[in-house]
């Protein structure tokens, strides 16, 4: 059974600062494309960032780059979301997701609120 499960969201002040982990099972991690979704209150799902199965390329959404990191550990079958300088419309649910499945864990809530 594929497994993804996300962690590490909350409530931060703006430009604060917070690491996402999904850890994963279920599948052979270090062979998948891997990447960040969020959704926020009342709007569709957005891609917000993704990862070559190797590490070595990762793409971003324009609103987050220079901001937020992907990076994963393939010993440890888990993908990580490092967001600094997070703004208020960064609040949303984040998931992680397996590219070309579609499998994705509950998400964790972000929210950025003074």
């Amino acid at each position: 059974e594929v497994q993804l499960v996300e962690s590490g969201g909350g409530l931060v002040q703006p430009g604060g600062s917070l690491r996402l982990s999904c850890a994963t099972s279920g599948f052979t991690f270090s062979s998948y494309t891997m990447a960040w979704v969020r959704q926020a209150p009342g709007k569709g799902l957005e891609w917000v960032s993704d990862i070559n199965s190797g590490g070595l390329r990762t793409t971003y959404v324009d609103a987050v780059k220079g901001r937020f990191t992907i990076s994963r550990d393939n010993a440890k079958n888990t993908l990580y979301l490092q967001m600094n300088s997070l703004k208020p419309e960064d609040t949303a649910v984040y998931y992680c997701m397996r590219v070309g499945h579609g499998d994705r864990g509950r998400g964790t809530q972000v929210t950025v609120s003074s």
